[in-house]
């Protein structure tokens, strides 16, 4: 399976739709600035939408789910088994995702990539199975090229198939905060110590296991990493590299992204280490209780929208943050002009 399509170009945002959208900005029947954010939200989007009155209505939200070797080191508090059980439950719509997008009207997808317990066949979920999981990355490279190949291209999949106004990507693995943590050391040659959190609740004997683990993993592989790509393969995952995928494809096709957490972030990281100018097509939705997540905020000169101390994944806190641009978009939308108002504008 090819991978040329990593190749393409991301698209440049619209700045003629960008400057009609700081211009109505300009005109309504507010103070400069009032608004804050929202109002830059809005340009924003009318830049990525190529409209100067962007909207929010249809949203797409795409959760990968894999397996990861490395849980075999015992870095997780939570038993492997989860996994499966967790794609189980947003078969049937029990989950914080599925929650949030019948709140928020979205579309949900659910893409289990390959888990260590088998599921069955599950309703309202795509299976892929590019094996039981990654390997063991202390041991050996998580994917093959094959492997990693075929999860990028769900990811891109994921993405070309939708005519929504946003993708939201969402993962589930168990140990994938161990995986996101190595990937994203490696990427920024930044110590364990900066990266390293308490996951799914570990205690501080875990988090410092956790860190001796993926210290082993580092050493094992950086002599061997000589670009984002290998990075991606050897320390990464299948729902990592799909979300990856689903980026790249995503500021390719001119949609923009809601990126979530942690997990989400170290893809878009990688997204941007791959192809040049997808970082236009992203927005951060919170800062995650994740102790990594602001260190990789900051490399991506990213501001979330929101923070309230959230670590779930599943793409929750992006979806928590649409209303937030869907009160962007109508307020840039359908406030009256000082024209339109009759209201004296600002004096000279």
């Amino acid at each position: 399976m090819t991978i040329a399509w990593l190749n393409q170009a991301a698209a440049n945002p619209d700045e003629n739709a960008r400057q009609a959208a700081k211009l109505r900005q300009s005109q309504l029947t507010k103070p400069g600035g009032a608004l804050g954010r929202l109002e830059t939200i809005a340009i924003q989007l009318a830049a990525l939408q190529s409209r100067a009155q962007p909207q929010i209505e249809e949203v797409q939200i795409s959760v990968f789910a894999g397996d990861h070797g490395v849980a075999a080191e015992n870095v997780s508090a939570f038993p492997q088994a989860v996994t499966a059980e967790m794609v189980k439950n947003f078969a049937r719509g029990g989950a914080a995702i599925c929650v949030s997008a019948r709140a928020i009207g979205a579309t949900l997808e659910v893409i289990n990539l390959g888990t260590a317990h088998d599921t069955g066949l599950l309703e309202n979920v795509n299976n892929i199975n590019l094996g039981p999981g990654t390997a063991n990355f202390t041991q050996q490279a998580a994917m093959t090229e094959q492997q990693l190949a075929q999860a990028l291209a769900v990811g891109q999949q994921a993405a070309q198939q939708t005519d929504a106004d946003l993708f939201i990507g969402g993962e589930m693995g168990i140990a994938n905060t161990t995986v996101a943590s190595t990937l994203a050391c490696a990427l920024l040659k930044a110590p364990t110590a900066q990266l390293v959190g308490a996951g799914t609740g570990l205690d501080q004997i875990g988090i410092q296991h956790k860190s001796e683990v993926i210290q082993r993993a580092l050493e094992r592989h950086l002599a061997q990493i000589n670009s984002p790509l290998e990075a991606l393969r050897r320390l990464g995952g299948f729902e990592i590299a799909a979300l990856t995928g689903a980026y790249i494809a995503c500021a390719q096709k001119r949609l923009p992204v809601l990126v979530d957490g942690f997990i989400s972030s170290v893809a878009a990281l990688t997204a941007t280490r791959l192809c040049r100018g997808s970082e236009a097509w992203f927005l951060f939705a919170h800062a995650s209780a994740e102790a990594g997540h602001q260190r990789v905020l900051k490399a991506l000169n990213a501001k979330p929208l929101l923070d309230l101390g959230m670590r779930l994944g599943e793409g929750s806190g992006a979806a928590i943050a649409v209303p937030l641009l869907r009160s962007a978009c109508a307020l840039h939308n359908e406030m009256a002009t000082f024209d339109e108002a009759a209201v004296s504008e600002k004096l000279p």
